[in-house]
């Protein structure tokens, strides 16, 4: 065992050390950390100002953008501070800030001795249909308020295997939260319904969430043929490839996940690597808050690629709608990060529903329906076509087989996209 612990520089995340030495003008960050006794490793470096990068909070050549003033001045995880940022612009200000206390401190769920499976089997309860733990988490706080407001707080936390000390604290740090958003102009204590009047519509939470942990995404793969929905799928992220669900997570054992994208916020690293907290994320909010999108074309087929690896198919004309609603929607919320106390123009207030009305309707349910019928006419074509015994001896073995090239989804459909006139909105 070492005599003293690592300094905190060789063992912590150094995004928000890199945004403090940018915000106080020390120079560049590579050399400025060089100086330290210890200094971090190059790669963590590296790798820190690459996450900067794609969060919006510094320029290619590292100079600090009004998103990354904002973050830097917040004590907060930079991934944090841009969802609860955006949460406050988008309406779902109170559930965010919940979720972001909680992935702020720890998980508020125990698992008491010879008690897992009954923990479990409450968790998936909570859970419902929501495919997340993120929201199961939000689903258990929500109830622990009322529990507490009703006084019956010690028995909801018993019942639902819950740390009454973790959600007093977590929600202390809603609290702090919500003053530091007060205090840099973001949150009206006066208009505190507007900041939060999609705060039940889980779509738009999910893409507020997916603006501030993106590039945590997996890649949710099916087996196919007879083995689709009876064995579980695999998962791949861009930087470790192969990955797994923790155990804990409340989508662990579901054998058919019915969108092709997960979010996470952490990872840990075991027998392999696990995610230990996931939730299904649909196209758009991808294709919205992605760091770079561009046309992609395979096999003639025309679609949009996300950071070279998230494919959409989609017609050519979907393609300049996206990446138009893109340039207009980040000029919206950069100057509106610019100056957080500017009122929306009429303009701009349209855009922003535009685009809370595409993230809201978006149908999920549809999706799913759509993967499964796919899936019934692939393995239809495959018994029906020359060697039908032949298929169905290669579908054990593709099981195992191992496809890193990215996904594909389907787009908005380019009817849908124009119905919301992106042409007319000029910022």
């Amino acid at each position: 065992m070492a005599e003293y612990q690592l300094p905190e520089m060789l063992r912590t995340p150094l995004e928000e050390l890199c945004l403090q030495i940018k915000l106080l003008k020390l120079g560049a960050v590579a050399p400025f950390i060089a100086k330290a006794l210890q200094p971090a490793d190059e790669r963590a470096i590296n790798n820190a100002l690459s996450l900067l990068r794609t969060l919006g909070a510094l320029t290619d050549d590292e100079q600090l953008t009004a998103l990354g003033f904002h973050l830097a001045t917040l004590p907060v995880n930079p991934r944090i501070g841009k969802m609860i940022l955006f949460a406050a612009i988008f309406g779902c200000l109170d559930p965010v800030l919940t979720i972001a206390a909680s992935l702020s401190f720890r998980d508020p769920f125990v698992i008491p001795l010879n008690k897992q499976q009954e923990a479990d089997r409450v968790r998936k309860m909570l859970a419902a249909d929501t495919k997340s733990d993120h929201l199961t988490f939000l689903r258990a706080f929500d109830g622990w308020m009322q529990a507490r407001a009703a006084g019956r707080e010690k028995d909801f936390c018993w019942q639902h295997f819950l740390s009454s000390n973790t959600l007093n604290m977590i929600s202390h740090m809603k609290q702090q939260f919500a003053e530091l958003l007060v205090d840099i102009g973001f949150v009206d204590k006066q208009r505190v319904a507007e900041h939060n009047r999609h705060a039940r519509d889980a779509n738009i939470i999910k893409a507020v969430m997916c603006a501030g942990l993106y590039p945590s995404v997996a890649r949710v793969d099916h087996p196919h043929g007879k083995n689709f929905g009876k064995r579980p799928p695999k998962l791949y992220t861009k930087q470790d490839g192969k990955v797994a669900l923790h155990p804990r997570s409340v989508i662990a054992e579901e054998p058919i996940l019915p969108l092709k994208w997960l979010l996470y916020h952490q990872k840990v690293k075991s027998s392999k690597v696990f995610l230990y907290d996931a939730t299904m994320i649909s196209p758009l909010p991808l294709l919205l808050f992605g760091h770079h999108v561009e046309r992609h074309e395979d096999q003639g087929q025309a679609g949009v690629a996300v950071d070279g690896w998230i494919v959409f198919r989609c017609a050519g004309q979907v393609v300049d709608l996206v990446q138009q609603l893109r340039r207009q929607l980040e000029s919206l919320l950069d100057q509106k990060i610019r100056n957080p106390k500017l009122p929306l123009s009429e303009a701009g207030h349209k855009l922003t529903q535009a685009t809370i009305s595409l993230l809201s309707e978006e149908d999920h349910r549809g999706m799913e329906e759509r993967m499964l019928q796919g899936r019934k006419m692939y393995d239809r074509r495959r018994s029906s076509g020359a060697g039908g015994a032949a298929g169905a001896a290669e579908d054990d073995g593709e099981e195992d087989e191992e496809d890193d090239e990215g996904g594909q989804e389907d787009a908005r459909s380019d009817e849908e996209l124009r119905s919301f006139q992106v042409d007319d909105i000029d910022i």
